[in-house]
């Protein structure tokens, strides 16, 4: 599988990465057999670069990872900060959409110690001194609300600065922020360089959102972004069906007609709308590695397929 560079870094990541959102039980509890077996489909597909986070399951994604690539040094792993996790003060069945995660209560805490508290229990989970990349998790209106001045005020203030130094130091490869949302990765790059953005759902078939100012800001800073939410959380992959989703949540009327007008575009061509989402962002020119996450082994090869499979001439004019 060919590999990208990560801005100006040596990292360099596969062109499919995979998400570890769903071994961390999002949505549908999975156990440590499962989790292990769609890690090693990943692995002997080629995939080598793997992202996870502490919000995945409280921990518990991050646990089933570090466990997978134990004796495996070979690969790129990413994971998070602004979320620092505790032990829970109650038993926890469900939390933000993961089932029966790791018993953890979480707080958000941006501020230069709490980026480096919480990339030190990620290293922990994971089992790692080092992470290739690290994300700053979920800054931005969309997700904190009012509450959001006092987080940006707290990774301005000195949360930006310790990322630079945990660079510095040797302690990660790069940095920069996971989030669904293009506004906050403007402010933050109005404020210092980043040399990657994880950006979910703003970048796809559907959602092309980021290219009005993100992705020339992206190519002249010389930043990659590595795209999540290629199926904009199902409806490019589902088509527009009864109960299709968007953006974690049934999809308006407007958003299934327009996606019913791309899956006729690409009928035309003779090709599935999912194979068109995946070919999009794997071919875009801002991307440096499209991320895929499931928890079946079945449908990372499906998709796998999908995206290398080649395409027919003329079928440019959706994808570009």
């Amino acid at each position: 599988m060919k590999t990208r560079q990560i801005g100006s870094t040596n990292v360099r990541v596969s062109e499919i990465s995979f998400g570890c959102s769903s071994i961390g039980n999002l949505y549908r509890e999975i156990d440590e057999a499962d989790a292990q077996a769609v890690l090693q489909a990943a692995w002997d597909a080629g995939i080598r670069y793997f992202d996870t986070a502490p919000h995945y399951g409280r921990g518990l994604s991050e646990m089933r990872l570090g466990r997978f690539l134990s004796g495996r040094p070979d690969c790129v792993l990413s994971s998070k900060v602004g979320r620092v996790l505790s032990p829970a003060a109650a038993p926890i069945a469900r939390a933000d959409g993961f089932i029966n995660p790791a018993q953890n209560d979480v707080r958000y805490d941006y501020s230069g110690d709490g980026i480096e508290e919480s990339f030190e229990q990620s290293c922990a989970r994971l089992g790692r001194s080092h992470i290739d990349i690290l994300y700053v998790h979920d800054l931005g209106a969309d997700t904190h609300g009012a509450a959001n001045v006092a987080h940006m005020e707290a990774f301005f203030g000195s949360g930006y600065e310790r990322l630079v130094a945990l660079k510095e130091a040797g302690r990660i490869g790069a940095f920069g922020l996971g989030v669904n949302e293009s506004q906050v990765c403007l402010d933050v790059m109005d404020h210092g360089p980043v040399d990657a953005i994880l950006l979910a759902g703003r970048l796809t078939l559907l959602d092309r959102s980021a290219e009005a100012a993100l992705v020339p800001r992206c190519i002249d800073a010389g930043t990659s972004l590595v795209l999540g939410g290629i199926f904009n959380s199902g409806i490019l992959a589902t088509g527009p069906v009864e109960g299709a989703t968007y953006d974690y949540g049934p999809a308006p009327q407007d958003v299934l007609d327009k996606v019913a007008g791309l899956q006729a575009r690409a009928a035309r061509f003779g090709v599935p709308l999912a194979t068109a989402a995946l070919q999009f962002g794997l071919h875009h020119k801002a991307a440096a590695s499209v991320l895929l996450g499931t928890a079946k082994p079945s449908s990372l090869m499906r998709n796998l397929e999908a995206a290398f499979q080649e395409l027919p001439a003329g079928i440019e004019t959706l994808l570009a």
